[in-house]
């Protein structure tokens, strides 16, 4: 059967339906909105870098991701390069950046990092973050976050499906507030006020159900703390 080329709206309990032909006869924005809401929630991180020549930049990226413990190694999906990409530019350039949780009360400086400043602005200076520089490392921690990362660059992939680049990067500092992290390790990303980012520009606070113990075939899920 051949759906209408605009979508099949919820009627009577089935839910709304798109394909692909659908997907392609919606606006852009429309689209693009759709989609980018799709994965659900997100980590919200600001990314600093600093050229060779000093000039500092700061943005915000949705596209981190876990790779791996040992080694501790991210992942991060920076879009096309069809405008300049000063970030990606500039973490190419020195083999180094920072990631900096965005909590509450830096949502709006956060999200204003997202426009398009001219070259020569530090998007530090535009939205009243400030530039942290410690333990020697060459780029600019976010003063103002609670969990910041200092990360090494290992290597750059351009995926050529969509002209975006994988950069994978080693954690090589851990910057922590204070009574964040457990005797376990485990860091609360919740008591750091950390949000959450679902689409392109709704942000969102978490609560936690509870920390469950590790999964094995032999033993029933069991909650440990709340």
């Amino acid at each position: 059967m051949n759906h209408p080329a605009f979508f099949i709206a919820e009627l009577n309990g089935h839910p709304m339906h798109f394909n692909t032909q659908s997907l392609d006869a919606l606006s852009k924005t429309t689209r693009v909105n759709l989609i980018n809401s799709l994965t659900g929630f997100k980590s919200a991180n600001l990314i600093g870098t600093r050229s060779n020549n000093g000039q500092e930049n700061l943005s915000i990226v949705g596209s981190c991701f876990h790779l791996g413990a040992d080694p501790a190694l991210i992942g991060m999906i920076i879009r096309p390069h069809s405008v300049d990409r000063h970030s990606l530019e500039y973490l190419q350039e020195t083999g180094y950046f920072t990631l900096n949780h965005v909590h509450e009360g830096i949502i709006g400086a956060a999200h204003q990092t997202s426009a398009r400043y001219p070259r020569e602005v530090s998007e530090f200076g535009a939205t009243g973050l400030t530039p942290l520089y410690s333990h020697d490392f060459p780029a600019p921690f976010v003063a103002e976050s609670r969990i910041r990362l200092g990360m090494k660059v290992i290597e750059t992939q351009d995926l050529a499906v969509n002209d975006t680049v994988l950069v994978i990067a080693a954690i090589e500092h851990v910057l922590l507030a204070q009574g964040l992290m457990a005797s376990d390790g485990y860091v609360d990303v919740e008591e750091a006020g950390t949000v959450a980012l679902s689409g392109l520009d709704s942000y969102h606070l978490t609560r936690r159900v509870g920390r469950w113990r590790y999964a094995k075939p032999d033993l029933a899920p069991q909650k440990i703390s709340d």
